[in-house]
């Protein structure tokens, strides 16, 4: 009985599992053949441009004396503080701005602090008023895209005449102006994306008129908001190094008052006004 089932179990065993064996042998044949293949077709254009530049780099090194190889050279400062600059600036907004020159809305100067864009009162705020007007957006638009492709420095400078003013949201003169500098400023960062760190505000009050205040057409001239794109010898005596402020960071001072009545950033303390027309009389500024 068990020599009749020890046959029938070898008569099922298998003679051919080598084949098993051989199949994993060619597959692994195939994968190497496969690789050697896939290494001889490297893109011998790029290789050779490979090649070629890091004998080009080592020669060079190699060609120069120790103590002529130098750290490379800092590029120039702020090129666009350049005086030429200014000008084909100026020359820009000429052309831009024709319309509003000719119309005695805008005025354009160059002065010892630089490009200065005049926009007077007459449509461009409201009597008593910050709020920029349709007129006012479409002159600031035109002066946003010429200052896109500079980096100078930019003072909004406000501007008052000397009628005392006393309403419910500006207590003085002061208040006014810094405010409408600030409206303009406000326009260009938030309204066109222009970098908030090359702009400044600054309120005058009535202190800087371009003419005296004794008649109507006068004080109108005075009441105007001054864009001062300022040239690189105004921007090294006066506005602080952006770059200097960043890295080494101070501990919070108030800013130093030129002796020369410097323009007013915030509101100074309520005062009793001076002799002049009333307060309370409706503001025409």
């Amino acid at each position: 009985m068990t020599r009749r089932n020890r046959r029938r179990y070898d008569s099922h065993v298998s003679h051919e599992r080598w084949l098993v064996s051989y199949a994993d042998f060619i597959t692994l044949l195939f994968a190497f053949f496969t690789t050697l293949y896939a290494i001889s077709t490297v893109d011998r254009q790029k290789l050779s441009q490979m090649v070629e530049s890091m004998q080009a780099a080592f020669d060079s090194t190699a060609a120069r004396p120790a103590e002529a190889v130098r750290p490379p050279t800092p590029p120039p400062e702020r090129a666009a503080l350049e005086p030429n600059n200014l000008e084909e600036l100026r020359q820009r907004l000429s052309l831009r701005l024709q319309r509003q020159i000719a119309g005695g809305q805008v005025g354009l100067e160059v002065d010892p602090r630089g490009l200065v864009v005049t926009i007077r009162e007459a449509g461009t705020f409201a009597i008593g008023s910050a709020d920029l007007s349709p007129a006012a957006i479409a002159v600031l638009s035109e002066v946003a895209d010429a200052l896109d492709g500079i980096e100078h420095p930019v003072r909004v400078e406000g501007h008052t005449d000397d009628v005392p003013i006393h309403t419910d949201r500006f207590r003085s003169n002061w208040e006014l102006s810094t405010s409408r500098a600030t409206s303009v400023v406000a326009f260009f960062v938030q309204a066109r994306g222009l970098p908030p760190a090359r702009f400044s505000a600054a309120g005058y009050g009535e202190f800087h008129p371009r003419s005296a205040n004794d008649s109507d057409a006068a004080r109108a001239q005075n009441r105007r908001v001054d864009i001062v794109i300022l040239n690189a010898a105004t921007t090294k005596a006066e506005e602080p190094s952006a770059r200097a402020a960043t890295a080494t960071p101070a501990e919070p001072r108030p800013a130093a008052i030129p002796e020369d009545a410097a323009p007013a950033q915030t509101s100074p303390p309520a005062q009793t006004p001076a002799p002049g027309p009333s307060a309370s009389a409706a503001p025409s500024i």
